[in-house]
């Protein structure tokens, strides 16, 4: 059976079948609940380093169905939680430690693709922030990674730039290619996955689905934006919405003015997240935040296709690079926000979890799936002393306050950048 894709990432592969469901009952050693990033890359160690675990994979709908095939192809080494808010918690040196880990995922997933041949088209040429009014260069100025508006505009030729920050610890990639070929490469290990298998509750030794139970050592949690619509876990993470947008391939005129030449991931300093790629296929794929989050974590297809945010992200870019683009394809989805944004991996009483990237989970899943392998086979490393493991977030609050507090702070934030807008006019 083929599904519709939900992004254009996905579409590009063609008609996407799906793996068959959990035939019922069944046994194994984990049981991983999620067939994006996180649970793939912890089945794709955990099967490596200790080959004789039988390890199963359940999936709700189809491997890369969520943020994993609709994201924006940025496997960076940010983190949502500054080296400076980790240092007062944890000291400087754990903190640094985490963030030399996230910089080092960066390249491992570039060096697991290409050991594993999945063709992803990664390509690391760094990150830039622009800085595009005076009030963005007073936050900027001084940050490390500060270059003047000549090297800014050489790397992306966008208008009114002013400077820019930029870190070489970013690579654009495709990220549904890299999702897709991942399960491939788990299968091969041995792993077994069920697509269109929905877990209904996650228990100490086993995962209750809608199509049977998996008894196991381990279960593992691996569900990002949807881990509210599994029982007793709706105040664990906020689903907040991201939407994108794709343009037709631009012609090379453009590009020799916009730049991007070794495909540099792009942002501005604006307080409203917007990203953005050139794709290998030479369009731009461009998103931001702004969606608005639903009352009760709700998630739903619907709330992928916000028009108004698509027409705002159109009206962005067109400010950015002074053209009228094309739209081929627009789309959306969830991502998992913790109360404190503190990603977290763990293993308690035999139920491992990771997640709560806020949205730079590309190259964290990453580091997820390694530190997850490490924490069930019992093998204590590097990895499994970083910050973020064992890191319990405060759980959301209840409704109302939950949807007062999330959606106040979107439109403060939107009011905030209009603010600087309006003072650089």
């Amino acid at each position: 059976m083929s599904t519709t894709a939900p992004s254009f990432w996905l579409d590009s592969l063609g008609p996407i079948g799906r793996r068959p469901p959990l035939p019922g009952d069944a046994c194994a050693d984990v049981a991983i609940v999620g067939g994006g990033y996180t649970g793939l890359w912890t089945a794709y160690y955990l099967a490596k380093a200790a080959p004789d675990l039988t390890i199963v994979v359940v999936e709700a709908e189809f491997c890369g169905f969520g943020a994993s095939g609709r994201n924006g192809g940025w496997a960076s080494g940010l983190f949502p939680v500054s080296e400076a808010r980790l240092t007062r918690r944890y000291g400087a040196q754990r903190a640094a430690a985490m963030h030399r880990a996230l910089e080092g995922a960066v390249d491992e997933v570039g060096r697991a693709a290409a050991e594993e041949g999945i063709d992803c088209d990664y390509a690391k040429g760094g990150t830039i922030s622009l800085v595009r009014s005076p009030a963005q260069l007073r936050r900027a100025r001084g940050s490390e990674g500060f270059v003047g508006a000549d090297e800014a505009r050489a790397i992306c030729g966008a208008t009114g730039v002013l400077g820019g920050v930029y870190s070489e610890h970013c690579a654009s990639l495709h990220p549904a290619k890299l999702v897709r070929g991942l399960a491939a490469a788990v299968e091969r290990l041995g792993v077994t996955i069920h697509e269109g298998t929905r877990a209904l509750r996650l228990e100490r030794g086993r995962v209750v689905t809608d199509h049977g139970t998996i008894r196991a050592s381990t279960v593992v949690r691996a569900l990002e934006g949807y881990t509210a619509d599994l029982q007793g876990h709706r105040r664990n993470l906020a689903p907040v919405y991201s939407l994108m947008i794709a343009t037709e391939p631009l012609p090379g005129e453009f590009w020799q003015r916009a730049g991007l030449a070794r495909r540099e991931t792009f942002t501005d300093e604006r307080r409203m997240i917007i990203y953005g790629q050139r794709t290998a296929d030479d369009r731009l794929a461009f998103g931001g935040r702004g969606a608005p989050y639903h009352f009760g974590s709700r998630v739903r297809p619907e709330f992928d296709r916000v028009p108004e945010v698509f027409d705002a992200l159109r009206r962005t870019l067109t400010e950015l690079f002074e053209i009228d683009p094309p739209i081929a394809y627009r789309w959306g989805g969830p991502l998992g926000i913790p109360r404190d944004w503190m990603p977290s991996v763990g293993l308690r009483d035999g139920i491992a979890w990771g997640g709560g990237y806020v949205g730079d989970g590309v190259a964290a899943a990453n580091l997820a799936g390694r530190t997850l392998a490490d924490l069930i086979s019992g093998h204590e490393s590097p990895l499994t002393s970083l910050p973020w493991v064992g890191h319990r977030s405060r759980r959301w609050e209840p409704e109302p306050a939950r949807w007062l507090g999330i959606n106040t702070a979107l439109k403060a934030t939107a009011l905030l950048d209009a603010w600087d807008r309006r003072r650089a006019a």
